[in-house]
């Protein structure tokens, strides 16, 4: 299950890069841009909920040690 949260963070960060390329910064929010900026959003927020659910079974294995 951890390689699973890892493997989505990885294609998280994947798609935040794909999506930087993507971006007009002159028309930052049209067209195919606005749809970069939110996927980027979204993205950012896999993140961290990954992050939050790694941690978390960190703290979990740690207590079923004890």
């Amino acid at each position: 299950m951890k390689y699973t949260f890892y493997l989505i963070g990885i294609l998280a960060v994947a798609s935040i890069v794909f999506n930087v390329f993507k971006l007009d910064f002159n028309h930052f929010l049209q067209g195919d841009s606005q749809v970069a900026a939110i996927s980027i959003l979204a993205a950012l927020c896999v993140v961290a909920l990954m992050g939050i659910m790694i941690v978390s079974k960190k703290i979990s294995q740690k207590y079923e040690d004890n």
